[in-house]
């Protein structure tokens, strides 16, 4: 089996609920394919780059998966035809660290992409 990384996101009108029981409906069926669960993050309400579907702000979800590739074409299929989900990639990785990905880190101390940027330039 392979690992990827999935990030979807859902539309901004429905609660954060409601994203982690998505995300929970298609770890259940990557486990009844024989694949696992490896690390899951929400990473909250953002704002998107530019509007999707009159939409400015989307729910942004993480999943670190250990699947069989005919269970990643079958949860894109799904997530394509989820009117709740507004985009979705999906990556093969060679390993899924244990370690808060950087967006969780950010997230922890409060800065932004752009503060680290400018904080390097100094």
């Amino acid at each position: 089996m392979s690992l990827y990384e999935t990030t979807f996101i859902a539309r901004q009108d429905i609660s954060s609920n409601e994203v982690e029981k998505i995300a929970e409906k298609y770890i259940s069926i990557i486990e009844e394919m024989g694949g696992k669960l490896v690390k899951k993050e929400y990473w909250g309400l953002k704002n998107l780059a530019y509007l999707i579907k009159k939409g400015r702000k989307g729910h942004y979800m993480f999943l670190g998966l250990e699947a069989p590739s005919n269970a990643m074409d079958e949860i894109r299929r799904l997530m394509s035809i989820n009117e709740d989900i507004l985009r979705e990639v999906t990556i093969k990785v060679e390993s899924i660290s244990d370690e808060p990905s950087e967006v969780m880190a950010m997230k922890k101390t409060g800065s932004t992409p752009e503060s680290e940027s400018k904080d390097s330039e100094e």
